[in-house]
């Protein structure tokens, strides 16, 4: 007997999870678990996505669904892992809770990096591991070095193909081979939940319906403070405003606590534009709402669901603030970087989605490689020592006003790569000796001043 382990932290996930057992990504099991988590600063004040409207027909996939949170309490289940002399206590834990017994386990997976997917890869050592990625994640190298214990049992990395004909970069050291997920199976899933939400969300009519805000939580999550968060919300409600939207609806992330959306609806009475605040009290995936209210425009940060409405639906987007987060994103490695710096060369601006406004040529798949191994390797040089060379090639050629903004000059310094270091010292890059003084001096540094 096999038991699949399917773990999940959003909405998004079920419905990809969903979605690739729909398209047969899977072999049968005997028996599907779907694990949930609550994450973030302060999981017990967020909505479990159990609660998400809609979620039996997704739970309808799985045998049964049990909780995280509640198996490892009072833990916080974001940066909570077993020592390795407790791993096998937890096993057993684990097994007698879920009623697992001595079979057989396979593990489904978001990040084995980091979190509970990282706790359970460690708690279930034997267990093969297939790993997903609902987002634009998937393009950007794995978070650390992952133990090779860890990442050769990795079979597959699934994925929704929300850039098209860009190769994801995720666990590329491991050779893990990306498998699409099939967009029709995504879109079939998300119908039937929006089809389950009718009575709750009216939909909007078939020639014109309102504008849709995503709210992200970036603040929450550190990456930008609350203020310049608030500045984002009312440059959206701006944006669709100065576009001719006369009806906005805005949905926060409802994973995330947020303030009062009273200078929103000020915002928006200024403007004299109608603007809807849906209700956080039953979370609707984001990718529902896009089908449901066919809006006329989406607008948002990073969000998964504004590359799936560009994607899937043909919908018109435009993308807010990604300048600010590649400024502000701190340190450089950080995990977001590689969603701004897709949504900033791939999505058009607010003044971009005005009909007839200049565009910039879209970058084609190739570019947007280069792009995606310089970054990653600025990013992970010893996760993903292998992209130096492509790295070099695209800095080398590609490095002007426009793509600067997605590097740092001592960024790239530290790492001897093109942009920083004049052409006739370039020889020098390539300098084993050179390097290894260079790693002695940044050793030798005091900690407070590297």
């Amino acid at each position: 007997m096999t038991i699949r382990i399917f773990h999940a932290a959003s909405p998004g996930a079920v419905v990809l999870l969903a979605a690739a057992i729909d398209a047969g990504c899977f072999t049968e099991p005997d028996r599907r678990v779907l694990l949930l988590s609550r994450t973030g600063p302060a999981p017990e004040a967020v909505a479990d996505v159990a609660e998400t409207a809609g979620f039996e027909r997704l739970r309808a996939r799985f045998d049964e669904v049990v909780s995280w949170n509640d198996a490892i309490a009072p833990f916080h289940p974001e940066g909570w892992s077993p020592r390795a002399d407790d791993a096998p206590l937890w096993e057993r834990h684990f097994r007698r809770s879920w009623g697992l017994g001595e079979e057989e386990l396979e593990l489904v997976v978001d990040s084995p990096h980091a979190g509970p997917a990282r706790a359970l890869t460690q708690v279930f050592a034997g267990a093969p591991v297939d790993v997903y990625a609902e987002g634009p994640g998937a393009y950007g190298p794995t978070g650390e070095k992952l133990p090779p214990l860890t990442g050769t049992r990795v079979r597959r990395l699934l994925h929704p193909d929300l850039v098209a004909g860009v190769r994801p970069l995720l666990l590329g050291e491991f050779g893990v081979e990306p498998r699409t997920v099939p967009a029709e199976a995504v879109t079939k899933v998300v119908a039937e939940l929006a089809d389950e939400i009718a009575d709750e969300i009216a939909a909007g009519p078939a020639a014109e319906g309102p504008a849709l805000l995503l709210g992200q939580g970036l603040a929450a999550a550190g990456l930008i403070t609350a203020a310049d968060e608030a500045g984002l919300r009312l440059e959206m409600v701006r944006g669709a405003a100065a576009l001719g939207h006369t009806r906005l609806v805005f949905a926060p992330d409802p994973y995330v606590p947020w303030e009062n959306p009273a200078a929103l609806l000020a915002e928006a009475d200024r403007l004299g534009v109608e603007l809807t605040v849906l209700d956080g009290a039953s979370p609707v995936p984001a990718e529902v709402l896009v089908h449901r209210l066919r809006p006329t425009l989406v607008t948002g940060c990073t969000s998964a669901a504004l590359f799936g409405a560009a994607r899937f639906h043909g919908l018109p987007v435009a993308a807010v603030g990604t300048g600010l987060l590649l400024e502000r994103l701190a340190p450089y490695e950080n995990p977001e970087r590689t969603a701004a710096t897709l949504a900033d060369a791939v999505l058009p601006g607010p003044a971009a989605a005005e009909p007839g406004a200049a565009r910039r040529p879209a970058p084609s798949a190739a570019e947007l490689d280069g792009l995606l191994a310089a970054v990653a390797f600025a990013m992970r040089p010893r996760v993903r020592s292998d992209l130096r060379p492509a790295a070099e090639r695209y800095l080398a050629a590609q490095l002007d006003s426009r793509t600067w903004r997605y590097f740092k000059r001592r960024r790239l310094a530290s790492l001897a790569l093109p942009g920083v270091v004049p052409a006739r010292l370039a020889f020098l890059r390539s300098s084993p000796a050179l390097r290894r003084v260079v790693r002695r001096a940044r050793a030798l540094r005091p900690p407070a001043s590297r």
